[in-house]
C-alpha cells in the first residue's frame, strides 16, 4: 500500500475512533444517590480506549518514518492494546504479531486472530508478561523494518490522550455545566490517565488524578508487589516508564469481586456491556 493510500485510510479511521459520548450514570453508593460521568470508550472501532493510542502511535510512526507501509507491527499486550493494533494495523495494510500471556481470556485471543493478526502465547514459565515483551523485541530485532510501538515507554501513548481524551472530557463536562473534581483510570500503560490528566491539569490545576489498580496486585502502591488478579488489562507486573507517580494522586485499590459485580450491574441495570476494568473504574 502506498503512503497516499495509507493517508486516506488514516483519515477514514479517525472518524471511527474518539469523540465518544460522555454518559451520565446515576448510581446508589452506600445508600446515597451519586452521579458519575463515564466515557463510552467501548464505542471506538475495536471496542476500547486503546484504539486512540494505536491510531496516534501509528500515525506518528509514519510521520517520523519509523513505520513504513506494509511493515510488520509487533507488540506485547495483556489484551485491548493487542486488539487495537490488530484492528488498526490490519486496516492500514500491515502484518501484525501480538505477544501475550497464555492466561489471558480466550475472547481476547480470538478477537486478535479475527483481525488476521498472529497471536504468540507466552507461559508463566517463559516469563509471562515480561517474557511477552522480551519475545516481541526479539522478533522485531530479527525482522527487517519491523515496528515496535513500545506502548509502556512511548510518550506518543500519553500524547494521544492529551490531544483527544482530555479535551473531550473537558468540553463534554462543560456542556453539562460541570467542572471535574477528579479523573480515575485503571493503569495498564498509564497513558490514558497521564495524557488526559495533563490536559485537565492545564485547564484546572486542582483536579485530582487517581490511578486504579487491583487490590491483590498493588504494584503501583508498593513499587514491587505483583499478584494474581482478574481485572485483565491493568497491573502488568511493573510500573510503566511513562507513569509519573509524583504527578498523580493517591492510588485506588479495587477488589476483583467488586469490579466483576459492577460490570455485571452496568450490563443488567443500564444496558452497558462493558468489561471488568470498566467495572473497576
Amino acid at each position: 500500500m502506498s503512503l497516499t493510500a495509507v493517508e486516506r485510510r488514516l483519515l477514514g479511521l479517525k472518524s471511527l475512533i474518539g469523540n465518544t459520548p460522555l454518559l451520565v450514570l446515576e448510581v446508589d453508593f452506600r445508600g446515597t444517590r451519586r452521579v458519575v460521568y463515564a466515557k463510552a470508550e467501548h464505542l471506538n472501532m475495536t471496542g476500547s480506549v486503546k484504539d486512540r493510542m494505536a491510531l496516534h502511535i501509528l500515525r506518528q510512526g509514519y510521520a517520523k518514518a519509523t513505520l513504513l507501509p506494509g511493515a510488520l507491527i509487533v507488540e506485547a499486550t495483556s489484551g485491548n492494546t493487542g486488539i487495537a493494533f490488530a484492528g488498526v494495523g490490519r486496516a492500514l495494510g500491515h502484518r501484525v504479531a501480538i505477544f501475550m500471556p497464555d492466561w489471558m481470556s480466550e475472547e481476547r485471543k480470538n478477537l486478535i486472530r479475527s483481525y488476521g493478526a498472529e497471536v504468540h502465547l507466552v507461559s508463566a514459565e517463559d516469563g509471562g508478561f515480561r517474557g511477552s515483551i522480551e519475545q516481541a523485541v526479539a522478533l522485531a530485532a530479527r525482522t527487517p523494518d519491523a515496528f515496535l510501538p513500545r506502548q509502556f515507554e512511548n510518550e506518543d501513548n500519553c500524547a494521544a490522550h492529551e490531544a483527544t481524551t482530555g479535551p473531550e472530557i473537558w468540553w463534554q463536562l462543560q456542556a453539562h455545566g460541570v467542572t471535574p473534581d477528579a479523573l480515575i483510570a485503571g493503569v495498564g500503560t498509564g497513558g490514558t490517565l497521564m495524557g488526559a490528566g495533563r490536559f485537565l491539569r492545564s485547564v484546572r490545576p486542582e483536579v485530582r488524578l487517581h490511578p486504579l489498580e487491583p487490590a491483590s496486585s498493588p504494584t503501583l502502591s508498593t513499587g514491587y508487589k505483583v499478584g494474581r488478579h482478574r481485572i485483565q488489562g491493568v497491573s502488568d507486573e511493573f510500573i510503566p516508564p511513562i507513569v509519573d507517580l509524583g504527578f498523580l494522586d493517591s492510588v485506588i485499590a479495587v477488589e476483583d469481586g467488586d469490579a466483576i459485580l459492577m460490570a455485571q450491574k452496568l450490563a443488567r441495570d443500564l444496558g452497558l456491556a462493558v468489561g471488568i476494568s470498566s467495572g473497576a473504574n
